[in-house]
């Protein structure tokens, strides 16, 4: 598998359809609901026993890897019947859950000719650059994440993407839900709803084998239990609300299937890895590594904000650029919330938790430059600014790539150690 690229999302559905085509009864491919756009929401199948599990991938529009490790494992069941019949399970893989984000998101792979351009993109080159990545950013805005449905007592519509998620969740009951995830710069962590007897130290060795580092203390989460470096749970008070920066409050479809009793997890793979964040030694003044990401983070966008400015008024037009404007917009305005956020709780108290910090304060006005740009009709001004500030992020924190197979392999290893503590 390594040096697998990315596939786009025509191609993800063309090799889905093939492998099933070449093993009929093995796999199946069925449409479970449309997105805004109308294109289809396909739930490839493994195995015909009489108990779920699920398996989450493009929740978020920039997160291609989930794709990449469902085809994976879900290929491998074919070929290896034994592993699903001994649970008595049926994997089911839902290969994206945001097509209409991810057909913008991924022109950093094909480029908007619908090729892939040269010098740019996982197939062109064996480490792509962070430059190439952002130059074709998008990230939806916060309510246009379908993982996170609005609550009852917003007036905002729900979205048919999760309105099928959660029409799946309660027809299938899993008895545990994968929502796999990638994260641009830092390290990997997990996420569960519940803890899970050995799931951490096993967690701990398949990153080690890797060469992944963990997160020490990551940020998502902030309210959920460190069990230990890299793996978070939910405490069993917390509430069934997730509140962003942007206050949009949300109940996350993880958290929906509790109700059946189901055990989420939440699996994020690095593209670009930071050993750095996996640092435990405490630092000195937490207070002051607040104060320098905050500062960081504030200045960026003050200094964005003045460069849009200087382009004069101008108005995205097509649907394409008012989604990129509204996602950068959004945040453009987050900053002071989300300083707020982070001078309320206890961070920076490691020098890992004080690199994802810093690493954190430079992706929000990166993210939000990169989708500006690309409102805006890619702006001189501000193609200079998302290059320069993507070669800093990589410099400062010494980035590295993360070959994809690595990437699809920690997850897969993941799931399948999780899947055999809770069937």
């Amino acid at each position: 598998m390594r040096g697998t690229p990315y596939p786009t999302l025509g191609e993800l559905l063309r090799r889905a359809r093939a492998t099933v085509a070449a093993r009929p009864g093995a796999l199946r491919l069925r449409a479970v609901g449309t997105s805004r756009a109308g294109r289809p929401l396909w739930l490839l199948s493994a195995g015909h026993g009489p108990r779920h599990i699920l398996t989450v991938a493009g929740a978020h529009a920039n997160e291609p890897v989930g794709g990449v490790t469902s085809l994976f494992l879900a290929e491998r069941f074919a070929r290896e019947p034994a592993l699903l019949q001994e649970s008595g399970c049926t994997w089911n893989f839902l290969l994206c859950l945001d097509p209409d984000g991810a057909s913008l998101a991924g022109r950093w792979l094909t480029g908007r000719s619908g090729e892939r351009p040269p010098g740019e993109g996982p197939a062109a080159e064996a480490s792509p650059t962070l430059r190439g990545y952002y130059r074709r950013f998008y990230r939806p805005a916060f309510a246009a994440q379908p993982e996170f449905p609005p609550v009852a007592s917003d007036p905002r519509p729900v979205m048919p993407e999760s309105e099928a998620l959660v029409r799946l969740i309660d027809e299938l009951r899993p008895v545990v839900q994968f929502s796999l995830h990638g994260v641009e710069v830092g390290g990997s962590f997990l996420q569960l709803t519940r803890a899970v007897p050995g799931a951490a130290a096993a967690y701990r060795r398949i990153a080690a084998d890797l060469g992944i580092p963990l997160e020490h203390r990551p940020f998502d989460g902030m309210g959920w239990l460190a069990e230990s470096p890299g793996v978070l749970v939910l405490p069993d008070s917390s509430p069934t609300e997730e509140r962003d920066p942007s206050g949009f409050t949300s109940q996350a479809t993880w958290l929906y299937a509790m109700r059946h009793g189901t055990v989420s997890a939440v699996v994020e793979a690095p593209f670009w890895s930071v050993a750095g964040v996996s640092d435990p030694r405490p630092v000195a003044e937490p207070r002051r590594e607040v104060a320098e990401a905050s500062e960081i983070l504030l200045g960026r966008a003050k200094q964005l904000e003045a460069v849009v400015g200087e382009l004069g008024p101008r108005s995205p037009e097509t649907p394409e650029e008012i989604a990129h404007f509204t996602a950068a917009r959004e945040l453009m305005d987050i900053g002071p919330g989300v300083v707020d956020t982070w001078n309320s709780a206890e961070l920076a108290t490691t020098v890992g938790n004080s690199v994802s910090l810093g690493v954190a304060a430079r992706r929000i006005p990166l993210r939000a430059a990169a989708m500006m740009r690309q409102a805006l009709g890619g702006a001189p001004a501000l193609d200079t600014l998302v290059e320069t500030w993507a070669r800093e992020l990589a410099s400062t924190f010494d980035a590295r790539w993360v070959p994809v197979a690595d990437q699809t392999e920690l997850q897969i290893r993941t799931m399948l150690a999780l899947a055999r503590a809770l069937v």
